[in-house]
């Protein structure tokens, strides 16, 4: 099975220039807790709520961009890999989201939460959630 298959295709983004308070109201609209930074399709940026909490609120304001705040090294995955793949990628890199990136552009996510959906992909969501667990915990 491929990340293609168990991917979300309605993805939420926003954009370098974007602030953090609209940035907050696709996640809050969206009930999520990431969204992808995109320039043309590409994507060049994550920010998640805990870092307008972190970079934003405690190092800036509402009205800063979110250019400000995001990060910049962005770890993707290809719609083609295998889940095993996008397990051993979320575990060895501590991360629950991954952009699906095809051609250099954002065609999807993929969250831990996809993974476990699929019954043969619970061992490699299990997996990758214990290793950013325990990382969690120090």
């Amino acid at each position: 099975m491929q990340v293609r298959d168990v991917m979300s295709t309605n993805v939420q983004s926003c954009s370098v220039n974007d602030d953090l308070k609209t940035a907050a109201s696709i996640m809050q609209s969206s009930d999520i807790g990431s969204l992808p930074i995109v320039e043309n399709n590409q994507v060049v940026g994550m920010v998640t709520d805990r870092d307008m909490v972190i970079r934003g609120l405690t190092n800036g304001t509402a009205n800063d961009t979110v250019r400000n705040i995001m990060t910049n090294h962005v770890v993707t995955i290809a719609p083609t890999a295998s889940l095993e793949e996008a397990g051993q990628v979320m575990s060895q890199n501590q991360i629950r989201r991954l952009p699906v990136v095809e051609n250099g552009n954002l065609v999807g996510m993929l969250s831990l939460g996809d993974l476990a959906v699929r019954e043969q992909a619970n061992l490699n969501a299990g997996e990758a959630l214990t290793q950013i667990s325990k990382n969690d915990l120090h």
